[in-house]
């Protein structure tokens, strides 16, 4: 069996040693050291050279989440992996769970048919920026929308521009005319044609998505199906996805229905009567919808980011097939996997009890303040005791910042984080942004880059110094 060594610092350690006993039927050994620092979060590579010994017996070393350093070279002096654990304690459970199961978000089948709804009002550099944009989150076809009684007379020179810089392009209109200029000029796809209209597509070679005459002529698109399947041509089907309280039920049981008759043939489905027309936190509509469309292979899917709420329904949708995918695959429920479509709450905030903060501020003799939230408040302690409330307002009066600015305001800072942390469920850890999901870009903290030089045990400036 694996043995497994975890370093830590002095503040940590009974919490890491009750958190690995607490793990049931472990597939591995252990055995935690304190490498002579209060702050796991202060260990750095060097450290680790000059403070741990070559261990024989030792299959593998973990450190704490946030240790800064070249891990490889640490590998590479002790002859055994050395990776980074978990960022909070707590998680290391999660965090082998997750090693095992090794389920990575790399594939999908969706592909995502990006809008841009107001393309003929836009220049034709304005129309690849913007195309650029929704690719980087995650679209694979650029869909240029046309809009009624609107001229739209660089439609083709729209066209050629984005497949000049390697994008799927389709056109979205009623108006069969600018369909015929999208195909002429090279679009990919167009959206949407009728029986009615099919004679669009015998004039061009782009791949048509056939729509009902109305969202309820359900017989319209089977006919239009197999008109263009005896023809042997390519194309999707798309049932309509009605909006909230106007048939969004029955919507769904029509594209059940198209997939019962026809399994074989490629789906669409456009999402944007959901998204943009429900005043609800976009991340969890494009959840369900995508588990949706896993169940019923949909091929493809239209979606628009018009609305200020919806203004990431891409990314969001990027994150949601891959985790589909990924569930479907392994016959998982979507869990488990990433916390990226949790944009407001979060599965576990809470990770420690107000007992456990108490006990840790108990053993503090420095006058840097700590701060963590359990599910009855805001704790704030340092070397002079232990203060709890509700929120920064509450806690100002009883830190004494008054005569220092600099601390004041970090203070501030991090207490206002806190507060909202504890009132929407969310993590917080002190020091860190909090975790919005994908619903804020954050770059990853290359923890490689720095590593820092010297003792710790050196006498700390607390007005320079981040505040533990």
């Amino acid at each position: 069996m694996e043995h497994i060594l975890f370093l830590t610092g002095h503040l940590a350690q009974p919490s890491l040693e009750r958190v690995l006993a607490s793990i049931d039927s472990a597939p591995f050994t252990w055995e935690v050291r304190d490498l002579g620092l209060q702050v796991a979060g202060l260990m750095t590579a060097d450290m680790i050279l000059r403070r741990v010994p070559l261990t024989a017996g030792v299959d593998r070393i973990v450190v704490p989440g946030r240790c800064r350093g070249d891990m490889e070279a640490l590998a590479r002096h002790f002859g055994i992996p050395v990776q980074r654990g978990p960022e909070e304690v707590k998680d290391l459970p999660r965090f082998f769970d997750r090693a095992a199961k090794a389920i990575t978000l790399d594939e999908y089948e969706v592909a995502i048919f990006a809008e841009i709804v107001d393309a003929p009002r836009l220049t034709v550099p304005e129309v690849v920026a913007r195309a650029g944009l929704l690719r980087a989150d995650g679209a694979n076809v650029i869909d240029l929308g046309c809009l009624p009684e609107t001229p739209f007379e660089h439609l083709e020179e729209c066209v050629l521009a984005l497949k000049a810089e390697g994008f799927r392009v389709s056109v979205d209109s009623v108006d069969s005319g600018e369909l015929l200029r999208g195909g002429r000029a090279g679009a990919d796809y167009l959206l949407s044609l009728t029986v009615d209209t099919l004679w669009v597509a015998d004039e061009v070679a782009s791949t048509p998505v056939l729509i009902p005459r109305v969202p309820s002529d359900e017989a319209s698109l089977h006919e239009a199906v197999e008109i263009m399947q005896r023809r042997g041509r390519e194309f999707l089907a798309d049932s309509i996805l009605d909006p909230i309280p106007f048939g969004l039920t029955a919507s769904i049981v029509r594209y059940h229905r198209l997939r019962e008759r026809f399994p074989e043939v490629p789906i669409m489905m456009g999402v944007g009567n959901l998204t943009e027309l429900t005043e609800a936190d976009t991340s969890g509509i494009n959840a369900l919808l995508f588990g949706i469309c896993a169940e019923l292979d949909v091929a493809a899917v239209l979606t628009t980011q018009v609305s200020n709420h919806a203004r990431r329904a891409v990314k969001e949708a990027d994150w949601a097939r891959r985790i589909m995918y990924a569930a479907r695959h392994h016959g998982t429920l979507p869990k488990g996997m990433t916390d990226a479509l949790m944009t407001v709450h979060s599965k576990r905030p809470f990770l420690d009890t107000p007992e456990e903060i108490a006990a840790t501020a108990a053993q503090v003799r420095d006058p840097n303040f700590r701060v963590q939230v359990s599910v009855s408040g805001l704790h704030v302690y340092n070397r002079d005791g232990l203060r709890r409330g509700q929120g920064a307002f509450e806690l100002w009066p009883q830190l004494g910042l008054e005569d220092d600015a600099a601390h004041a305001f970090y203070m501030g800072v991090e207490l206002a984080h806190a507060e909202i942390a504890h009132k929407l469920g969310k993590r917080y850890v002190q020091d860190q942004p909090l975790d919005w999901g994908c619903a804020i870009d954050r770059s990853a903290e290359n923890l490689d880059a720095w590593c820092a030089p010297g003792t710790t045990k050196a006498p700390r400036k607390t007005t320079e110094e981040p505040f533990k």
